[in-house]
């Protein structure tokens, strides 16, 4: 009774009593220390994600941030750089690019209202866009900002756009304005204002379309040095020649204008400026290489069609250089393209067929076919058009390496000049017949005079005093087998081309010494040749003197380089001698190389293409001028001329004749030989005139 009595004097139910006998749990000294660790752990982690953000924001943040607004609507854009100039020695500009614009639609902003449509449609269509092909894109991408319509408009016809379209609104503005007034009026005088006509606007509902910068590369002079120049196309990666070697060079770096949201959430924009690519200034000039094409267009014009249907010859080439420094003056072939339209295929019509390694062989493209062809044929014989004969092609060289093989002996004292050679107009080495260029032989004759005739015999016995060892050891210095590089894209190589010391057999050195059984390029053999005639330094050849900064300060030059000495200054001057004989000599293979008024020295070459007897020739001129103090050597191969007979060396001859008596005068060297009447009137016919009479003129000024 009494527990129950206490029970109800308290109030306390047996429940809360239960709970108030239990011990309350207390937050024990090793809870706090677990607390306490984890607390620390987090903000340790808070701390190193801190650092983390922090080195992320110093070292990547503007990558990040513009990683993310070029993801943006509007809201981030690449600006283009301006690709460098090619420009000769004389400030003709080759290569250039010119500012375009690409035509932009924003089809969300056209879509806005419905009053913008027909008039922006409109706007287009005076763009040269297909007004209902646009229609159609925006109606089915209503959501689209950026959509290229048109590339490369032209800067005038942009300039004409914007004048149309600010005269246009301003006119109706100002028309808004007098409506705006008129309405006024009349409802100061008490009358309907809504029986005014309103404005229509349709220059002011023109939305959606903008304009994005672009560049364009151009050649203001079409074709001329196509083959040193190549192409670059619209995504500014060059292709084949100058373009393609200085790629980086004439290339600059994209600027671009990106938005951010500043601390009230505006949008700001920041813009980094592109910075445009560098020029090339080059030591070709332009009008030695416009005389070097010109005639060999003209050669080619002569003979096209001639034999069989096709072009003149498979290739024409000449170059120019500057014998004391390696500066190529001019460097040109046919067939040519123009860079300006590089994928026109009727350019390769009369162009030789070529086989599945892509082998010339004896038939040739009509227009037809070439209108006919597959894309994989396409690209084989643009490739084949684009490759600069004289850089990228290799052929034997024939007779014009035979200075080469006496100015071995003559530096290694194993040729002497009062050697002495019959030639009986053959050769027997190791049973096997080798003739002379001449069948009757040449009798009883020198160094000088082997030269002189061209005379195989007299080449083949030099060849067996200096040996296998010594030959092939000057043929690499000679550069043979090597390559010069040249800067300028895709030059050949020829190592695969000469023979090794242990494999050179009696009859190959025989036949090397003329320059038959080897091949090389051009450009190999007029460097090597230009060492042979200005006391023995090979220079670096190289088409590039220096290369500017888009503001114009030179950023590098290209110094004449001797990589090496290859003969003394007596050879020299003794194979300088040999050639003037080549080209004077009363038993001469040049004389017609010889232009009028002036004495040069050089050496012909005559090579027959494998196989051998197939009747295909490759005939060739390599001299130099004037001949007492070379200023220019010069070098013009035929490969296989359009014509029933093709060893005729005569014909490289006269294209290098043409040339010199054009060339000479506008450098300034004046004649030295007097003319004869017939050397007269081919000048008159050439439009051209005697430089002594000049000569005379300024002496007697003088006095």
């Amino acid at each position: 009774m009494s527990g129950g009595k206490e029970e109800k004097d308290t109030g306390i139910s047996s429940s809360a009593r239960q709970r108030r006998r239990r011990s309350p749990r207390r937050f024990t000294f090793s809870m706090q220390k677990r607390l306490l660790a984890m607390f620390a752990l987090i903000v340790a982690a808070f701390v190193v994600l801190a650092v983390r953000l922090f080195l992320i924001q110093r070292d990547n943040g503007r990558s990040y941030t513009m990683q993310v607004l070029s993801q943006q609507a509007y809201g981030s854009k690449t600006l283009p750089y301006k690709r460098g100039r090619i420009v000769d020695s004389k400030g003709t500009v080759l290569a250039d690019s010119q500012l375009v614009y690409n035509v932009i639609i924003d089809a969300r902003q056209m879509l806005e209202d419905k009053a913008y449509l027909e008039p922006s449609l409109d706007a287009a269509a005076r763009l040269g866009i297909d007004k209902e092909k646009l229609r159609a894109y925006v109606t089915e991408n209503s959501s689209s900002q950026y959509y290229i319509a048109r590339r490369n408009l032209p800067y005038q016809d942009r300039r004409a756009f914007d004048t149309e379209l600010k005269e246009g609104i301003e006119a109706e503005n100002k028309a808004a304005k007098a409506v705006q007034a008129a309405k006024k009026a009349a409802e100061e005088a008490g009358e309907d204002p809504e029986k005014i006509d309103p404005v229509e606007f349709v220059y002011n509902n023109i939305k959606g379309i903008w304009f994005e910068e672009a560049y364009i590369r151009t050649y203001p002079c079409s074709t001329l040095a196509a083959d040193v120049i190549g192409f670059s196309g619209t995504a500014n990666k060059g292709s084949y020649g100058l373009e393609e070697y200085y790629n980086d060079t004439l290339n600059g770096v994209e600027g671009r204008t990106y938005g951010y949201l500043d601390e009230s959430l505006n949008v700001e924009q920041t813009t980094i400026q592109p910075k445009d690519g560098n020029n090339l200034i080059l030591t070709l000039d332009a009008n030695l290489q416009s005389i070097c094409e010109k005639y060999l267009k003209e050669f080619n014009a002569e003979f096209k069609n001639k034999k069989h249907k096709g072009n003149g010859s498979n290739n024409a080439a000449c170059i120019i250089m500057d014998p004391h420094t390696g500066g190529i003056l001019a460097m040109a072939s046919e067939p040519g393209f123009d860079p300006n339209n590089p994928y026109d295929i009727s350019a390769v019509t009369g162009m030789p067929k070529l086989n599945k390694k892509d082998t010339p062989t004896t038939s040739y493209l009509t227009l037809a076919e070439t209108r006919t062809m597959s894309d994989k044929d396409k690209a084989r014989y643009l490739s084949a058009l684009w490759n600069n004969f004289c850089v990228s092609t290799h052929f034997e060289p024939g007779s014009t390496a035979k200075p080469f093989t006496t100015a071995m002996g003559l530096e290694t004292g194993k040729v002497k000049t009062t050697d002495k050679y019959e030639c009986t107009g053959q050769l027997i080495i190791d049973g096997t017949r080798v003739p002379c260029a001449h069948l009757e032989g040449d009798g009883v004759i020198d160094p000088a005079g082997a030269i002189e005739r061209s005379c195989n015999v007299a080449l083949m016995q030099e060849a067996e005093k200096i040996g296998p060892e010594i030959f092939c050891k000057y043929q690499n210095v000679f550069n043979f087998g090597l390559k010069t590089n040249v800067d300028l894209a895709n030059e050949a190589r020829t190592d695969g081309y000469l023979y090794a010391q242990e494999d050179m057999k009696a009859i190959d050195l025989a036949t090397n010494s003329f320059g038959q059984n080897f091949e090389v390029t051009m450009i190999q053999m007029i460097t090597g040749f230009c060492s042979l005639i200005n006391g023995g330094y090979y220079y670096q050849p190289h088409i590039v003197d220096r290369i500017t900064s888009a503001g114009g300060s030179t950023v590098q030059t290209n110094e004449p380089r001797v990589l090496k000495k290859t003969v003394s200054e007596e050879t020299s001057a003794l194979i300088r001698q040999y050639c003037i004989r080549a080209v004077e000599g009363e038993h001469a293979t040049g004389p017609l190389a010889r232009p009028a008024g002036y004495r040069i020295g050089g050496k012909t070459g005559t090579a027959e293409t494998l196989p051998r007897e197939n009747g295909q020739w490759i005939v060739s001129f390599m001299g130099f001028a004037p001949a007492e103090d070379p200023q220019i050597v010069i070098y013009v191969v035929l490969d296989r001329i359009n014509n029933k007979k093709q060893d005729e060396a005569g014909r490289a001859c006269e294209i290098a004749r043409k040339i010199l008596s054009e060339a000479l005068p506008y450098l300034n060297i004046y004649m030295t030989e007097p003319l004869s009447y017939m050397e007269q009137a081919e000048l008159e016919k050439m439009g051209l005139y005697d430089t002594n009479d000049r000569v005379q003129q300024t002496d007697q000024e003088g006095q």
